[in-house]
């Protein structure tokens, strides 16, 4: 079991993941992130972004547990995280100052400041997800090619097939 203070755990949360590499799983339905990633984390609860007519939103409502995962697989092999924990739906005045902090995070100056591009993300979003993490589990190929393996993926990159994109 990891802490969300490990170093491989920070730099997945504090890092710029999107769509292929994040899911919110609520219930057993999972569903994929694929505007902003993964949020902020501050303290120790995790933001995400979302609207109030997803189905994130709507499954929260009636079930406040989520897990949070982000599979970073480039460059292979992989490395990721599961955070599991209560989740909490904030709206209002503190939803939308989590979530222009979350839309900075992930779009330029440019982007937010452009009458195409940061009001819509500012009307879809109006939702938060805070979740408070009670389980975290780390992984790390790398490790384990290294321990399991003797570096075989490490000194044969080849061994592992590219991703689609």
């Amino acid at each position: 079991m990891a802490s969300i203070s490990d170093a491989l755990v920070r730099q997945l949360l504090e890092g710029r993941y999107t769509s292929r590499r994040l899911q919110l799983r609520i219930r057993t339905a999972p569903s994929t992130w694929s505007r902003c990633g993964t949020g902020l984390m501050e303290h120790a609860f995790i933001y995400v972004a979302t609207s109030s007519r997803s189905r994130k939103a709507r499954n929260l409502q009636s079930n406040p547990r989520a897990s949070l995962m982000i599979d970073a697989r480039d460059p292979a092999p992989s490395c990721g995280i599961n955070i599991a924990g209560a989740a909490q739906i904030l709206t209002g005045d503190s939803s939308q100052q989590w979530n222009a902090r979350i839309h900075r995070k992930y779009l330029s100056e440019s982007a937010l400041t452009d009458s195409r591009v940061g009001p819509v993300f500012a009307s879809w979003d109006d939702f938060t997800i805070q979740i408070t993490p009670t389980s975290v589990i780390a992984w790390d190929m790398r490790q384990a090619d290294r321990q399991v393996f003797g570096s075989a993926f490490e000194s044969n990159p080849t061994y592992l097939l590219p991703l689609e994109r």
